[in-house]
Order: C-alpha cells, then sequence, then structure tokens
C-alpha cells in the first residue's frame, strides 16, 4: 500500500483541530456538549488522516479510542470527571509502553520517529526515558491541574498550557537528536501532500 506523509501544517492542524473544537465548545456550551464535539472532532481527524495517509500512527489511536471511551462515559453518566481523567490515563499509558518496551528491549519511540531520525540504541533509549518522564509529568499535572481549578481553567490549560509546554518539550530534545544523528545516504523522499 502506497504511504503519503502530510505536511506539517496539515498534521499539526489534525492534532490541534480537535483540542481547539473543545475549547471552543466549552466556552460557547459547557462541558457536555464540548466532550460531544470533541469526540467527533477526534474521529474526523483520525478519518482525515488515515484518508490522505493511509495509515494512522498508534499515539493518535490510543489517544482516540480513550477520548472515545472516557468522552461516552462522561455523557452517559453526566460526570465531567472522566474527561478530565483522559489525560492522565493517556499519558500514563504512552509512558507504560515506552518504559514496557525498555524494559523488553524494545524502543518503541524508534519505531515511530526512525523515518524522521537515524539515532543508535543508545540514543533512542535516553530519548524513550526522557518522554517517559514528560509522560509521567503532564499526567501529574493534569491531576494537579483539574483537582484544584475550575474546569474552565483546566480545559484552557489543555490548550494553551499543555500545548505549548509540549512544543517547548519537543524542541528542547532537538539539540541531543541532532548531535546523536546518524548521517543517512540520500534516498527518496516521500511524496508530502
Amino acid at each position: 500500500m502506497f504511504r503519503r506523509t502530510m505536511h506539517p501544517l496539515l498534521k499539526f492542524a489534525l492534532d490541534l483541530g480537535p483540542l481547539l473544537v473543545f475549547f471552543i465548545g466549552n466556552s460557547y456550551f459547557g462541558i457536555f456538549p464540548a466532550t460531544a464535539m470533541f469526540m467527533v472532532a477526534v474521529t474526523l481527524s483520525l478519518a482525515i488522516t488515515y484518508a490522505i495517509a493511509k495509515r494512522i500512527s498508534p499515539m493518535p489511536i490510543v489517544t482516540g479510542v480513550v477520548v472515545l471511551v472516557f468522552g461516552g462515559l462522561t455523557l452517559l453518566l453526566n460526570d465531567e470527571l472522566f474527561i478530565k481523567l483522559k489525560p492522565t490515563i493517556v499519558n500514563t499509558i504512552f509512558a507504560s509502553v515506552l518504559l514496557a518496551g525498555v524494559l523488553t528491549e524494545r524502543l518503541y519511540i524508534k519505531i515511530l520517529f526512525d523515518n524522521a531520525f537515524h539515532l543508535p540504541d543508545d540514543a533512542w533509549k535516553t530519548l524513550t526515558y526522557r518522554w517517559i518522564g514528560f509522560f509521567v509529568f503532564l499526567a501529574i499535572l493534569n491531576e494537579v491541574i483539574w483537582r484544584n481549578f475550575s474546569t474552565d481553567f483546566w480545559v484552557g490549560f489543555k490548550l494553551w498550557g499543555v500545548v505549548p509546554i509540549s512544543m517547548a518539550f519537543g524542541i528542547a530534545q532537538m539539540p541531543f537528536i541532532l548531535k546523536n544523528q546518524i548521517k543517512q545516504p540520500d534516498d527518496e523522499t516521500p511524496k508530502t501532500v
């Protein structure tokens, strides 16, 4: 099957779009309609991603499933607790899977990013530990925010706090990645859509 690489701006829009829908929906309609809108937006984002790239990475799939399950519980039980727990659960799953991979000598982060970066296994392991720590940090941060602040603050923080923190963390990894990058011979660059 032919796979295409999405343009980075389109990928960013598809990743950020559902969160923006959630934020706007909460601002105008409240947490429960926003949760339903979020579920629809995540489903559409995954469908568009698959239609364009002919594949979906594991991380968005896990996030999408947890959004649908916990969003569904939020709506079914009329309890916002479930949607507030979603980021904690997603980040804990990601940290746990990466840790299990290290313990079983499977560097899952290498599988996810090997097309973008070519690093030696010890660098992939270091990067994996950094991401494990970051996912644990995000899980704890989510717990602190939703337990101590209003729902509106929590929703806003997901967009205006977590997104910039995540981008800053990713950018902060670039010097390490570039320092450890293995030079590859020029090969065919995938078509960007």
